[in-house]
């Protein structure tokens, strides 16, 4: 499954989500920071004019959240039986609380690197907005997935938001609900407990 949902649209719910239906890895920005050595590859495909994923995704079975995200229509193109996952929140303000509280703060305070910041600039060049401001920032994110709404071929396109749970992804699939709670996590305040948790033990 193809994720074209920015960050903070619930996707590590839905990572977790997904390997729980499909028994197998889903890539997550969460995967950066376990494989610092991803970053240069993603910023490298980022300014490449013909990006090539294949080896920095070999045995994920789907992609969801940033810096995938950014690549959604070269990874539908490549994988032209997965569906398109497209996960929004309820409204864009509510996207930027989000994003602006947890990715953005981050950036600005130059979390968690230099280096990251220089992938961040590259992904926000391949259509989205390096400015980390109210306006152009939600300005971006009607746009990508308008775009996607627009671009995504109709019979493959699933759109999501938290609280939607399992059905969308289930009836996507084809898979049988699990009977077992639906996996919300990532909160805005779990991403900033583990943050200052992280900076807490980087003083130690």
């Amino acid at each position: 499954m193809v994720g074209a949902g920015l960050g903070r649209t619930g996707t590590k719910s839905l990572k977790l989500a997904l390997e729980r239906l499909l028994g197998a890895p889903c890539y997550h920005m969460a995967e950066v920071f376990e494989h610092r050595e991803h970053i240069p590859v993603w910023e490298r495909e980022a300014r490449s004019a013909r990006p090539n994923l294949d080896s920095i995704l070999d045995g994920y079975v789907a992609v969801v959240d940033w810096p995938g995200a950014s690549f959604w229509r070269e990874l539908a193109s490549a994988n032209p039986d997965a569906m398109v996952l497209l996960s929004t929140r309820r409204d864009a303000e509510a996207w930027w609380r989000s994003a602006d509280a947890t990715i953005f703060d981050g950036l600005r305070r130059g979390i968690p690197g230099a280096e990251f910041a220089e992938m961040w600039t590259a992904l926000a060049k391949r259509g989205f907005d390096e400015r980390l401001e109210h306006d152009p920032a939600v300005a971006a994110y009607e746009r990508h997935n308008a775009e996607v709404r627009a671009n995504a071929d109709p019979a493959r396109l699933v759109e999501w938001q938290p609280g939607d749970g399992w059905a969308p992804l289930c009836n996507a699939l084809g898979a049988d609900v699990p009977d077992e709670p639906f996996p919300h996590t990532n909160t805005t305040e779990e991403f900033l407990d583990r943050r200052a948790e992280s900076a807490a033990g980087d003083e130690r």
